[in-house]
């Protein structure tokens, strides 16, 4: 993470500045990534099947960062006795171009800015937008060794078509588990009234998909649910922001109560990162406009600030 303030003999508090990720360097040129994390906006939220405003979730997500961009380099740990993120450089690529009401165009976008990380051989980290942008993200990794696709959220995301629509945000998961680089799924945080019919249940399950709801894995622990995960794998990570509690989460299009709190994600992506490679993350479905505490972008900012770090740290 570059020095930003101390050592360059401003303050360059939080508010001041344009606001990148972190305030990361702003990259425009896609052929000229030179760093290790890439972030990306996907501010698109066509795919919604209620409330809409996850368009704003980039920059909503981009100036709660900025909360996080205090001059010292790395962030230091005292639990782990770890300095995360230093050393680590990271840029941010602004965002995908959206063509509105065009979900095909749009997202053709997105894996065009994916595949531009991956052939620069950083970490793409996508910030949605609605979970449809999931879509184009794993699209990106055609070309990669294939992938283990961890989710955490409320919904299982496993619509195969509803009138025609097979590309908005209920579909995702149904998606991905259509393309033969993603070697399975495990579906975390699932929960209450769903999206998906029995069948996309029981049509994830004999696809090898291993779906836990939040009581289920609080029954096990983290550490049994890691367990269940397969070992030494490249993992993509996707985080739909309605997995965390709306107490703590509530700027999001389809809140679900019963969610998980801050550090029970924390503690599984962080085992996560150590038992395999996390090559690929995504966060959606962050709707700022839905919270005026602004708390929801920051703990999206935070778990995936912390999430970059422990991907690091791990390798």
């Amino acid at each position: 993470m570059t020095a930003h303030g101390y050592d360059s003999g401003r303050l360059n508090l939080p508010f001041v500045g344009i606001s990148t990720f972190a305030k990361s360097p702003y990259v425009e040129n896609w052929d000229a990534i030179d760093a290790d994390v890439a972030i990306l906006g996907a501010p698109f939220d066509f795919g919604t099947q209620w409330r809409a405003g996850a368009r704003f979730g980039p920059r909503g997500i981009r100036e709660a960062s900025t909360l996080f961009s205090f001059g010292h380099a790395g962030a230091y740990d005292h639990e782990d006795d770890v300095t995360y993120l230093e050393g680590v450089r990271m840029v941010d690529l602004g965002d995908a171009d959206i063509i509105h009401t065009d979900t095909m165009k749009s997202h053709a976008n997105i894996e065009f800015g994916v595949r531009k990380i991956l052939s620069a051989g950083a970490l793409p980290v996508v910030l949605g937008g609605d979970h449809s942008v999931n879509i184009p993200c794993i699209n990106a990794f055609s070309d990669e060794e294939p992938v283990h696709l961890v989710q955490v959220d409320a919904h299982l995301d496993f619509v195969d078509e509803r009138h025609g629509v097979r590309f908005g945000h209920g579909s995702p998961m149904r998606r991905a588990s259509e393309k033969p680089w993603v070697t399975g799924m495990t579906q975390i945080g699932i929960r209450n009234v769903s999206s998906t019919a029995r069948e996309g249940y029981e049509y994830a399950r004999a696809q090898g998909s291993d779906i836990l709801s939040v009581r289920q894995f609080r029954k096990q622990g983290v550490e049994a649910v890691l367990a269940r995960i397969p070992a030494r794998k490249r993992y993509y990570l996707s985080i739909d922001i309605d997995g965390f509690d709306p107490s703590i989460a509530p700027g999001t299009g389809t809140p679900s109560h019963g969610g998980f709190l801050y550090y029970e994600v924390l503690e599984l992506v962080a085992g996560l990162a150590k038992r395999g490679q996390i090559v690929g993350i995504d966060l959606v479905e962050v709707a700022p406009d839905y919270d005026h505490t602004g708390t929801t972008a920051i703990l999206a900012a935070q778990i995936l600030l912390n999430a970059i770090g422990r991907v690091f740290a791990a390798r």
